[in-house]
């Protein structure tokens, strides 16, 4: 007879995402009271969104208090998600260049979208110790990512994310924009500015840079260049 595998809190395997996940408590603090002022919101972990065997993976912070946190869907109802979705749409990866709710028809094709902290953070900030308590769902997540998956890392704490979920270290793998590093396994960690309103309006980033990103992105996927086949793998 076969040993039961182990699960996790509430019966769970263990690295699997859990909707009422409370470890952190200020992030749990902070939901309980979004429940109070907007009980018609998610308030809740929000989940990946999109193909679970993605070449594509997108990993951006965390939640938007009246977006993924409102809608339940990582970069819907913000304005990070207008620029991400319509990019995504226009390269290949959407059926349709807006993401309105969680239960709409927008499909992603070969990409996922998830978040470094699953859940809303006060001022949109989460600290790193949350991050950190987080990981075990993004590490669990990309665990199972195939040789020639693109990580596409939205800003620098996204970045530190990733590397942390594959227990490797930053500083042999500087944050940049547009920045490309090899990671084991035939794995791609590509770095793009974060697409907020704050870096769009600060010109920070630009739509055409983000394009050029995704596009980078794509290339290297149908392409399907390893990265022990590349001769280069920075900017």
């Amino acid at each position: 007879m076969t040993e039961p595998a182990r699960t996790g809190r509430r019966g769970l395997p263990p690295g699997a995402f859990d909707p009422n996940c409370t470890r952190c408590p200020r992030l749990a603090a902070h939901l309980a009271r979004m429940r109070e002022l907007h009980p018609e919101y998610h308030n809740a972990p929000v989940p990946p969104f999109g193909d679970p065997a993605a070449r594509l993976v997108i990993v951006g912070l965390a939640p938007g208090a009246h977006g993924a946190n409102r809608s339940g869907r990582p970069f819907t109802g913000d304005f990070a998600g207008v620029l991400l979705y319509r990019t995504l749409y226009e390269a290949g990866f959407g059926s349709a260049p807006e993401s309105t709710s969680a239960t709409d028809a927008l499909r992603l094709i070969d990409c996922r979208i998830t978040n470094a902290a699953k859940c809303l953070p006060p001022a949109n900030k989460p600290t790193t110790a949350e991050v950190d308590e987080c990981n075990r769902y993004l590490r669990a997540e990309l665990s199972g990512s195939r040789a020639g998956t693109v990580l596409l890392a939205l800003g620098a704490i996204a970045h530190r994310a990733v590397l942390r979920a594959f227990g490797l270290k930053l500083s042999g793998y500087a944050f940049g924009h547009g920045r490309l590093h090899a990671l084991p396994g035939g794995l791609w960690l590509l770095d793009s500015y974060h697409c907020s309103r704050y870096n769009t309006q600060t010109r920070r980033l630009t739509e055409s840079m983000f394009r050029e990103v995704v596009e980078k992105a794509k290339a290297l996927i149908h392409q399907d260049i390893r990265p022990a086949e590349a001769r280069s793998h920075g900017t």
